[in-house]
């Protein structure tokens, strides 16, 4: 599967964690191109299941193969259009339909790593077959919070960790940065596949591309997760930062209310409503006590429904059920 994204992540948690599970990556710069893809890996023996991700999953299934699609996010539907350039828009009107249904129509087993997205799927693409979800797992030995000793010094910080797409809702920090007060930070990450940076802002920072070892310290180093997303295919920033302890502050659409339950582990702000998320926010900055007693639900929250060794166990047994 192409590298630099939260799905290449996923896999090779459950290659390091499967026995005989081999993660073959490939830049994606390579999807530009589809026929080449089977051919960038001719020489690996035959396996006896392929897992992937539904855009160019077929390509890589022989006849011989048992093929395991996995969506980790969907935007194939109409509702996505208005976040998508024109690029996109026909890439996923056309090619990236039509390679999205053949691996349907290949695959022995379809999951997806959340409800929204295995009913988006069924009902955007008539699939009348069963989806298995499985939820994405956050290795809980890694993500942990900081430790009650760690000073976060005096500006309470706000961590916005992701590409810098209006899919994020990175289009959005700025004004909910004017609407904060000077003890507020909004810290925020510059992603995997985005290089720039936003707009000069006193309360805004760019701390660069983090990698996926240097996570855990990002969030520890956090009071609160800005999750503005207008489309989650399950939300793995907002879990790992779950798992950190920390409460959430995300849109109330697509998977998010299946992570974040409001009130209790964060707030759900309405999409693109720049006044919800800063008093939400505010909120929390007038009170440590509250922000304590979401991130301890978030962590117990993550232990219990999103761990590493739920996801794999799921994963193994389905590939031993198809194997036998």
């Amino acid at each position: 599967m192409a590298s630099g994204n939260g799905a290449h992540v996923v896999h090779k948690l459950l290659s390091d964690s499967i026995p005989d599970y081999s993660l073959y990556s490939y830049n994606p710069y390579w999807t530009f191109i589809p026929p080449v893809l089977p051919f960038l890996f001719k020489e690996i023996c035959n396996p006896g299941i392929v897992h992937s991700t539904p855009d160019h999953g077929f390509l890589f299934a022989r006849k011989c193969h048992t093929l395991v699609v996995t969506f980790h996010n969907y935007v194939l539907d109409s509702y996505m259009a208005n976040f998508s350039s024109l690029a996109q828009n026909i890439h996923y009107r056309t090619d990236l339909r039509y390679f999205t249904r053949k691996a349907l129509e290949r695959a022995s087993a379809v999951t997806a790593v959340s409800h929204f997205t295995a009913n988006l799927v069924k009902n955007d693409l008539n699939f009348t077959r069963d989806i298995q979800v499985i939820y994405n797992g956050i290795d809980t030995e890694r993500f942990i919070p900081a430790p009650l000793t760690q000073n976060k010094g005096k500006r309470l910080k706000v961590l916005f960790s992701g590409n810098l797409t209006r899919r994020k809702g990175a289009n959005l920090l700025p004004g909910i940065a004017d609407r904060l007060s000077e003890n507020i930070q909004i810290l925020y990450t510059s992603g995997l596949r985005t290089s720039h940076s936003l707009p000069e802002h006193p309360q805004l920072k760019n701390i660069g591309c983090i990698s996926y070892h240097d996570m855990p310290k990002a969030y520890q180093e956090a009071d609160i997760l800005l999750f503005p997303s207008i489309r989650e295919g399950f939300g793995l920033a907002a879990a790992e930062a779950m798992a950190c302890g920390l409460p959430v502050v995300a849109t109330n659409c697509s998977s998010l209310p299946e992570l974040i339950i409001d009130g209790k582990g964060g707030y759900l702000c309405e999409p693109g409503d720049v006044d919800s998320f800063a008093e939400a926010i505010e909120n929390l900055a007038k009170s440590p006590a509250m922000r304590k007693e979401m991130g301890q639900f978030n962590r117990e929250r993550a232990e219990m429904f999103f761990s590493l060794d739920r996801m794999v166990l799921e994963y193994k047994q389905l590939f031993e059920n198809l194997a036998s």
